[in-house]
């Protein structure tokens, strides 16, 4: 394609997805790479555990290393994209990926996997602020960009969906580094469509105020220290000194920031956007969305498997329905926003996912169709915010900052997650005495309590926070 087809492209925005679908194709399968990154390993841990001679406190570093420098950095990548150019740093960030995990093959020890791990995280934190913020260049026609965003979830929720078995299958016939090589066409295919399907950045478009590096790195800092924390409460409880000593950094680093981004002349992120009512609304709904998905996602494996006895394979059957909502809901977000208006669609989206959540808390331990319940409205009410929302995000922000609210989208699920799966575990530990294990047979009924108790709380705050955003994005209505 030439440089004058695309720059005709970048003045006219497509008016369909046909039109542009390279670029779609090219942004679908960054996001399927990030949705299947650590599903598919996890299968491959104790295949790991046995070749590379991996302990416990290795495969925690495995996994929660690609976590959290995903989370941790992408906000500050966000902001340089938004500098630098956002295709210019999906590009380099989809190249480095794929020698980053080209690199699996070379490893020899844990600490070589966990060093390829972090750059993977690294490398797929300059990709994904630009997933939206490039889908978002296309369009102008509100309606087009749902549809595309919703068509970009649906890979990636296909994936999430199929990744640990096509994992799994694929451990019987190749070596588990195959899991992350097989990274590397797919970058590549990402690389090509995105070269050939979306326009180069327009100088006259980009952020030109200094970038904040203090700022930058005092944020990123706290985003780390605060997954960290939210994962050794997890890992080992509050009982031990790392998780108040994480707590503590990330409490003083949070502290340092602010005060640096309200003294300095150029802030890495302008906290006035945030105050924006649609962007403030959007972003509590995405974090009552982390929140809820986090507490199911903790609790209905263990509860399937500890408690019920159901095989690993009858679990992720149990899933399901989550996944099928999931992925049949999708067509029908745009007329549904349509319908209704994007406010209210938003609103009923995270009111179906505080439905899911007490259904769960209150009835999910007496037999499974209420946890088939719970699944199918969590995951409708998630479909309908994650696209509405993010769109919503964006639309409130200068055009010079849309891959910093990109990421800013992300991160405040990623932050959420992170602190349902630590209250939810956190609760759990303290109800049952020895490990998760012996539930089946010593804690059924303690564990049911806690996971009931540690589920009713999220929904509460869930709720206090829906009714929050609606009740801001109402005020705008009004005042319109």
């Amino acid at each position: 394609m030439t440089s004058t087809v695309l720059e005709a492209r970048a003045s006219s925005p497509a008016t369909s997805l046909r039109a542009v679908w390279p670029a779609i194709l090219g942004l679908s399968v960054v996001f399927l790479v990030e949705m299947l990154d650590n599903s598919v390993l996890t299968v491959a841990l104790p295949t790991i555990t046995r070749e590379l001679g991996a302990s416990a406190t290795d495969l925690q570093w495995i996994t929660s290393g690609y976590s959290l420098l995903f989370g941790g950095l992408m906000i500050a990548f966000g902001a340089i994209a938004d500098r630098y150019g956002t295709r210019r740093m999906m590009l380099i960030g989809l190249s480095l990926f794929a020698l980053a995990s080209l690199a699996v093959v070379a490893v020899r020890t844990p600490g070589e996997l966990i060093a390829v791990r972090a750059a993977i995280g690294i490398t797929a934190a300059m990709t994904a602020p630009g997933t939206m913020a490039l889908c978002f260049r296309l369009f102008d026609q509100e309606n087009l960009l749902m549809r595309a965003t919703s068509l970009i979830a649906t890979v990636g929720l296909v994936g999430m969906a199929v990744g640990p078995t096509a994992g799994g299958l694929i451990l019987q016939v190749l070596p588990w580094q195959t899991l992350l090589v097989m990274n590397v066409p797919i970058a590549v295919l990402a690389i090509v469509c995105i070269r050939r399907g979306i326009p180069s950045d327009d100088p006259a478009k980009r952020n030109t105020t200094p970038l904040d590096l203090p700022g930058a790195l005092l944020g990123t800092v706290t985003l780390i220290l605060t997954l960290w924390t939210a994962t050794l409460a997890v890992e080992d409880g509050w009982g031990q000194a790392e998780p108040w000593l994480a707590g503590a950094g990330a409490i003083l680093s949070a502290a340092a920031f602010v005060v640096r981004e309200r003294r300095t002349a150029h802030p890495i992120f302008d906290f006035a956007l945030i105050r924006r009512p649609a962007v403030s609304a959007s972003l509590a709904y995405e974090a009552a969305m982390g929140l809820g998905m986090a507490a199911l996602a903790y609790s209905v494996s263990l509860q399937l498997q500890l408690v019920w006895g159901w095989s690993p394979a009858q679990a992720a059957l149990g899933n399901l329905p989550q996944v099928v909502v999931l992925l049949a809901v999708g067509p029908f977000v745009e007329k549904f926003a349509e319908k209704l208006g994007t406010q209210r669609a938003g609103a009923l989206g995270a009111t179906a996912v505080v439905a899911g959540l007490l259904v769960y808390g209150l009835l999910g331990r007496y037999d499974y169709v209420w946890i088939a319940v719970a699944l199918a409205l969590t995951a409708a009410g998630m479909r309908v915010v994650s696209t509405i929302a993010g769109v919503t995000v964006m639309r409130g922000l200068p055009e010079d900052q849309i891959s910093t609210g990109a990421a800013l989208s992300d991160t405040s699920q990623e932050v959420a997650g992170s602190i349902g799966m630590a209250v939810t575990g956190t609760v759990v530990a303290a109800a049952i005495a020895g490990s998760l294990t012996d539930i089946g047979t010593t804690g059924t009924g303690a564990f049911e309590n806690a996971v009931t108790t540690a589920t009713l709380v999220l929904t509460a705050i869930c709720a206090a926070l829906v009714i929050w955003a609606a009740r801001r994005s109402n005020s705008v209505a009004a005042a319109s």
